[in-house]
């Protein structure tokens, strides 16, 4: 596992909290958003402004890290494909295991499979997986531009936001070879022919 830097400013240093359950420290800061925090369709862009309010309190097992991030994503309509750019908001709450506590409850089989254990680092808290964690699914699965988006044609591609009263007379196949039997230059019946 790689060390934290404590200048990161995704890692929160606890040592102020010595240790003590009760203690407790408030948080806020300004940082760029790291790396994966979205989808292909819809994300946090790389670099983009992230808010964060963070309280951290010191518990038995470890230190409590409650808090709200606020960002912007962007992405594309899922229906027409244009641009969209979205508030994201979202809470998190998680523990951050001392680690003598977390190899405690390892050796007596205390923890979950299914539960990922977070553990401090020399007092180090690092936020970056927790934000993913918290970001991603608070992002809309298919993001559209506004709720009544039409769409795009499904014949010519055209937005129909742009023109409402857009569409194609579709003759369907099975009765397309019917209108060739009757067109406007040629008589009705045989006998006008003869005429």
């Amino acid at each position: 596992m790689p060390r934290l830097s404590p200048r990161s400013p995704l890692v929160l240093d606890t040592r102020d909290l010595r240790r003590q359950p009760g203690s407790m420290q408030q948080v806020e800061r300004a940082v760029e958003a790291p790396e994966e925090l979205g989808t292909d369709i819809i994300a946090v862009p790389v670099g983009s402004p992230l808010h964060l309010e963070v309280r951290l309190e010191s518990v038995t097992e470890g230190v409590l890290v409650t808090g709200a991030v606020s960002a912007t994503a962007n992405g594309a309509c899922v229906r027409c494909l244009e641009p969209v750019s979205l508030p994201v908001e979202a809470s998190f709450q998680e523990l951050f295991a001392y680690a003598d506590r977390a190899a405690h409850h390892h050796e007596v089989g205390a923890e979950s499979d299914e539960t990922e254990v977070h553990v401090l680092q020399d007092d180090l808290i690092d936020l970056q997986p927790v934000l993913r964690d918290t970001v991603v699914p608070a992002l809309p699965f298919q993001p559209v531009c506004r709720a009544d988006c039409p769409g795009l044609c499904s014949d010519c591609g055209a937005a129909l936001a742009d023109d409402p009263e857009h569409r194609h007379d579709v003759t369907d196949p099975r009765w397309a070879a019917l209108s060739t039997l009757l067109t406007p230059d040629q008589p009705d019946s045989p006998e006008e022919t003869r005429n």
